[in-house]
């Protein structure tokens, strides 16, 4: 079978979460199981920078509506996979975020922006194509592609069939009305059973009425989002569909994220050599200016700083963590005011708690191994990869029970399956209560080194997901 990714985000070039995590590992996992995939992403400075020799292809015509003209580049990712560039300069040559400007909001024109995206992931998907290669599948990705389904429902002729994965359903694309004609949609689109939502054209809305089948990345998140506290609004339409709606837990890479080989670390190790993993908190402790102590446990964050993610949650009893006694490391950028109180923490507490504001991927590798404990309170999370990498490191996580944390660890009262600490309630004294359990069970040699183990030996690479989306396909 031919499938089409049509991703807005594609690792290790452009990345601001977990969908561009995906976009570049489960394509290769895919090509391994016989499906011909090639992966639709706008030809941002990165990609280009990467790959310079990207020729052209084609030049898609009349896309409808305010919509330009724009040229699609052919490349090779390195691990083979074919990707289609998509190349309209004044859209997509734009430094930093590929969402945000400079100070921080949204581009005026993303409406456009991925509606050219979509649109484009909807003429490779019909006869309109000028391509030898035409795919039986689009895939589409949240709501930067969520309007391909809906184009591609609205095109004559023969179309391919649509499947829309949900990664974050609290980013819905919405934009006001007079979008509908820029992006040549049919005044028919307009209405409930259309792309309109509360007075609002909302991408994400649009691929979840008009795709042939909705997947998200974690059983839990797809149970979670029919209902009316989860489903941000979109719980209804999601019950009508519930027949077309799957969750298929995320896998990881696990080459890029293998302790035993990670370039990034201080010494390598496995599960038949944790004692190795001490060298790195020790290195970690030392390149972060923290007190070098072996007889503390080292709480470790890796995360966007908002309030999903629970982080004010861990602010709250950040003093009282510290007070067990723990060391805490968090790495990460977020909302402004909780970037200041991190900050701010770190200078209240020199030597025992550091603070990274920003993103470094090396750094990343370095607390998931250095780390005893990785701490992932998240009100709500689709699917989480962290908490995924934690295991693999032998660092056992503390997750509040939610979406793809509850699918991916189970609480360390399990004697026999147990890898983690999970809490219920999205409060402070629930968080600070899996604390205490965790760091007290760290003082438990026997007992955390098989908690670290079971952790370990957790399958968690692509090859059982790509499996299930194969399995989706053929029976679209």
């Amino acid at each position: 079978m031919k499938i089409l990714f049509a991703t807005s985000e594609l690792a290790p070039w452009v990345k601001t979460g977990g969908l561009g995590d995906v976009a570049g590992a489960l394509p290769a996992a895919l090509r391994k199981l016989g499906m011909d995939v090639r992966v639709l992403v706008p030809a941002y400075p990165e990609m280009l920078e990467g790959f310079p020799d990207a020729e052209e292809i084609a030049r898609p015509l009349e896309l409808g509506g305010l919509l330009p003209t724009p040229t699609l580049r052919q490349a090779l990712s390195p691990d083979g996979t074919p990707l289609l560039l998509l190349d309209y300069p004044p859209y997509f040559n734009r430094p930093g975020n590929p969402y945000l400007g400079p100070e921080g909001r949204d581009w005026l024109d993303n409406h456009l922006r991925f509606g050219l995206l979509s649109r484009v992931a909807a003429w490779l998907g019909s006869e309109a194509s000028t391509l030898d290669w035409q795919p039986d599948i689009v895939h589409c990705h949240d709501w930067q592609t969520g309007l391909a389904p809906a184009y591609l429902h609205y095109l004559p002729g023969r179309r391919a069939r649509s499947l829309l994965t949900v990664h974050n359903l609290a980013f819905q694309g919405l934009f006001d009305h007079a979008s509908l004609f820029e992006l040549g949609l049919p005044d028919a689109a307009w209405g409930i059973d259309g792309v309109e939502y509360y007075g609002y054209l909302s991408f994400l809305k649009a691929g979840l009425k008009h795709a042939n089948a909705i997947t998200t990345v974690s059983p839990g998140y797809a149970r979670e989002i029919q209902t009316d506290e989860e489903g941000m609004g979109m719980a209804g339409l999601l019950r009508h569909r519930t027949e077309q709606l799957s969750g298929i837990l995320n896998g990881i890479d696990d080459k890029a994220w293998n302790p035993a080989t990670d370039r990034h670390l201080h010494q390598t190790y496995s599960a038949r050599r944790l004692e190795d993993k001490a060298i790195n908190k020790a290195e970690l402790q030392r390149q972060l200016g923290l007190e070098q102590r072996r007889d503390i446990p080292l709480l470790g964050v890796v995360s966007r700083l908002t309030e999903q993610k629970g982080l004010d949650l861990l602010l709250e009893v950040t003093s009282q963590a510290l007070d067990l006694p723990a060391q805490l490391v968090v790495l990460g950028s977020g909302t402004h005011a909780l970037e200041q109180d991190y900050a701010a923490l770190a200078r209240k507490h020199p030597g025992q708690c550091a603070v990274a504001v920003g993103f470094d991927e090396a750094l990343a590798h370095r607390i998931e191994a250095g780390a005893d404990i990785f701490v992932m309170p998240s009100r709500f999370e689709p699917c989480g990869l962290n908490q995924m990498y934690s295991l693999r490191y032998g660092t056992p996580p503390v997750v509040r029970a939610t979406g793809g944390l509850a699918d991916t660890v189970i609480d360390a009262a399990d004697e026999k399956l147990g890898n983690g600490f999970v809490f219920g309630t999205a409060t402070a004294d629930a968080l600070l209560q899996a604390l205490q359990r965790a760091t007290t069970a760290w003082r438990d040699a026997k007992g955390w080194r098989a908690l670290q183990k079971r952790g370990m030996a957790r399958k968690s690479g692509w090859a059982e997901a790509a499996r299930q989306y194969v399995e989706l396909y053929q029976r679209l």
